[in-house]
């Protein structure tokens, strides 16, 4: 893993840039020995934002920027001038990305849509100059304000894939195969388990131009929910997913103990993913002759609507996609 593209989970240091010192000025002139205070406020710190990059996928760009501290505002001075703010640093991170303070766990917000923009740490305030507190009991203040100090501390990227319909199953039960059947995307596709160690992402199109976004998770493990196998670290991409594609291969001892230990673990990890639609497909089906056809759909869930499919010879993939594509428009 040392070496993957795909990082969904970076801890960095945030400042925020203090605000500008507060100006004590006098005006001074030829003419104008004594002329009244003018100083001006101070610019305020610069903010560090995060911003929704549909061109991002992963957090890689930021796994080795532990430490990212924007400008302090400068000080204002005489004639009134207030200082400039300090420059804002962006951060462009891909959508689902999810903001927590890492001290206390709390999540601060999620990035959802293209171009959102929410700030993590907040740059402090200018101060005010001397000119703001003049008064008519006070016509010569001789003092300002100081800018506030920014914000800084520990926080925790993590990003949760979004896509319309994710695939939940066992290592090696077809789930890269089948991705790399309906979709452009290139999974690693290899007979045996934990082929694929991150997630990959494809376009599945449908008819008229109409298309959905399909990911593949990695296998799901008994005891996953407690972190064995590849656990928690990718459990949570199925929280942003629509729809729960189940995937069991035809050749599995036992088709109903597999689905059942599969959802175990997601209500273990997080009950409220049994609220998601479910669909049920059988892989692999090439192998299974009608009879064994009539024999498996005995035993399979009933309140779970299921498909006999073959990403090797095609059979029911039609079916699947218009499956997929009425249960996500009935969740909607």
């Amino acid at each position: 893993m040392a070496n993957s593209n795909f990082v969904d989970y970076v801890k960095l240091f945030l400042a925020s840039g203090s605000g500008g010192n507060g100006s004590m000025h006098l005006h001074r002139a030829k003419f104008i020995p004594k002329g009244g205070p003018d100083g001006g406020n101070g610019g305020r710190g610069g903010h560090i934002i995060l911003r929704g990059n549909p061109q991002y996928w992963t957090l890689i760009h930021l796994r080795y920027r532990k430490h990212i501290k924007a400008q302090p505002g400068e000080a204002g001075s005489g004639a009134l001038c207030t200082g400039a703010d300090g420059e804002d640093i962006y951060l462009d991170v891909p959508l689902g990305t999810v903001a927590k303070d890492a001290e206390t766990g709390e999540i601060l917000f999620e990035i959802t849509r293209p171009g959102e923009e929410r700030i993590i740490v907040k740059g402090g305030r200018g101060g005010l100059g001397n000119a703001h507190f003049k008064s008519a009991t006070n016509q010569t203040p001789r003092y300002a304000q100081e800018g506030e100090p920014g914000v800084e501390g520990w926080f925790i990227l993590e990003l949760k894939i979004l896509a319309d319909v994710g695939l939940v199953g066992f290592p090696n039960a077809g789930k890269s195969t089948l991705l790399s059947t309906v979709s452009a995307a290139r999974p690693k596709v290899a007979d045996y388990a934990f082929t694929t160690l991150e997630p990959s992402i494809g376009i599945v199109d449908y008819y008229d131009d109409k298309s959905f976004v399909m990911a593949d998770i990695p296998g799901i493990i008994e005891g996953a929910h407690a972190g064995k196998g590849l656990g928690h670290r990718f459990l949570r991409h199925i929280e942003r997913n629509s729809v729960l594609l189940f995937m069991i291969a035809a050749d599995s001892g036992d088709i109903k103990k597999e689905y059942d230990i599969l959802l175990k673990e997601l209500k273990l990890f997080n009950p409220e993913l049994l609220d998601k639609q479910r669909i049920l497909a059988v892989s692999k089906s090439d192998m299974l002759d009608d009879e064994l056809m009539r024999e498996i759909k005995r035993h399979l869930p009933r309140k779970v609507p299921h498909i006999f499919i073959s990403s090797v010879t095609g059979a029911g993939i039609k079916e699947l996609k218009d499956l997929i594509w009425k249960t996500l428009n009935d969740s909607v």
